[in-house]
């Protein structure tokens, strides 16, 4: 079990780290899926930093500190669930399972939590 939590885990630090620079940089694929969803270019840096606090988190839990990894992986599930009440809210269903696949890592990762 302990190894399917670590590597769960640690798939959803490297794809939450990835989007979250991602959103940073203002990559194209980034802002073509925010317009599509009605989410203000502005909002990127917070959605950014929220993702990277996210795979923080998680990262500090893997280390030892079970309670951060444990709030972090609850966040990325609120998180998560927001994107995909977004996709539905604007109709948006072609490419919903990306925030789907990321919600699965970051529910999976709360529920292998040790």
């Amino acid at each position: 079990m302990v190894v399917m939590y670590v590597t769960v885990t640690v798939l959803t630090i490297v794809l939450n780290a990835a989007i979250a620079i991602a959103d940073f940089a203002r990559a194209r694929f980034v802002l073509a899926n925010s317009a599509a969803v009605d989410v203000p270019e502005s909002w990127l840096p917070l959605l950014g930093a929220l993702k990277a606090a996210g795979a923080a988190g998680l990262l500090i839990g893997l280390l030892g500190v079970r309670w951060i990894g444990i709030a972090a992986a609850a966040g990325l599930v609120l998180f998560f669930t927001g994107a995909l009440v977004a996709h539905v809210r604007a109709r948006v269903f072609g490419n919903i399972a990306v925030p789907g696949l990321f919600l699965t890592l970051a529910a999976t990762s709360l529920a292998l939590s040790p």
